[in-house]
């Protein structure tokens, strides 16, 4: 299967700069997987579209201020660097710019040396590893020192920082936010809980390869970035009840469903663990555990784009595309988002 074959037209007046003042009032397009009849909704619609005795699995990781721009020593020009994975022992896998100037033994200072970095390896894909110095609490620091790494097809300046957080994030650690779940305000949660819908929690640190497109003209010449996750042991039981009662299990973003993908048994049980995962969904795949899916709208040939039509088929994936455009509805991140089931 060619990456070609995931390509569709996107004008780019529709890629969302900004988020929305209400989070829930987005548009939502609700997708029949089967049929692959439209819908026009809106975000707040979401306690009609579900039922009671239904489990929503939310990632609950949260954005880490990980854009750094410090000035290499001695007297050194600007630089960047976004942290993506922490190795342990304050040493971080890293994107860095520009690359040329930090080669492996470059030093860098920033907020006037309250924290320095040296660049100690240089990775096959450009990444670099860079050790990290400072005294106090490495998130704390971050906090006065960080940016917020929204990606590049996003211009405008982003004045409140919780709007790239969900409501519900709670374990600091990803490169960027599970965007699925912008939407989602407490009083929706609240109405949801109210009326039989099961919620429940994983952890899956998202890095910045999953939203990449895929260079390869094949789709099984793609190689994914591996990513951190945890499933706890009251979460587990909690979609396995679902599973067993006869209820739907509805992932709110592809993260959440790679997740519980990576972990479930061909039976569509799962387990409390934690670990790495680089597992890669696209058509053909056979879903054990999830029955539905929460989605924003996603980038042309890229791997999000092939989970979704792994789940509702490339031809309906690719009709309702054409069909957001033709609606104007809002792309990407701060953008509309799509009921899948």
């Amino acid at each position: 299967m060619k990456t070609s074959e995931f390509d569709f037209y996107l004008p780019e007046e529709l890629i969302a700069q900004t988020p929305l003042e209400r989070r829930d009032g987005s548009k939502l397009m609700v997708l029949d997987k089967h049929s692959g009849k439209l819908a026009h909704r809106h975000f707040y619609d979401l306690p009609i579209l579900l039922q009671k005795g239904d489990c929503l699995v939310l990632n609950d990781s949260r954005v880490l201020p990980a854009r750094l721009i410090g000035r290499r020593l001695p007297g050194g020009g600007t630089c960047e660097i976004l942290l993506l994975i922490d190795r342990g022992e304050k040493l971080w896998e890293c994107l860095v710019r520009p690359g040329r100037k930090l080669r492996a033994g470059t030093q860098v200072s920033f907020g006037d040396g309250r924290l320095t970095a040296t660049v100690e390896r240089e990775l096959e894909d450009g990444n670099r590893l860079v050790r990290f110095a400072y005294e106090g609490i490495f998130l704390e620091i971050l906090q006065q020192l960080g940016q917020m790494p929204l990606p590049p097809y996003i211009k405008a300046e982003l004045t409140d920082q919780e709007r790239y957080q969900t409501v519900y994030s709670k374990v600091s650690g990803s490169a960027a936010a599970p965007t699925a779940g912008l939407h989602f305000t407490p009083e929706l949660l609240r109405e949801l809980e109210d009326m039989g819908v099961t919620l429940c929690y994983v952890t899956l640190h998202v890095g910045l390869g999953t939203f990449r497109p895929v260079k390869a003209e094949h789709i099984l010449d793609h190689e994914m970035h591996s990513e951190y996750y945890v499933v706890p042991r009251d979460s587990a039981d909690l979609i396995n009840q679902t599973k067993r009662q006869g209820g739907r299990v509805f992932c709110v973003g592809t993260t959440s469903c790679r997740t519980i993908e990576s972990i479930a048994t061909e039976d569509g049980m799962v387990s409390a663990r934690s670990g790495w995962t680089n597992i890669f969904i696209y058509p053909g795949y056979r879903f054990k555990v999830l029955d539905g899916l929460i989605t924003n709208f996603h980038l042309p040939q890229s791997t999000l784009l092939m989970l979704v039509s792994a789940l509702a088929g490339r031809e309906h994936i690719l009709a309702a595309y054409k069909e957001a455009v033709r609606e104007r509805y809002r792309f990407f991140s701060f953008g509309d988002a799509m009921l899948i089931g």
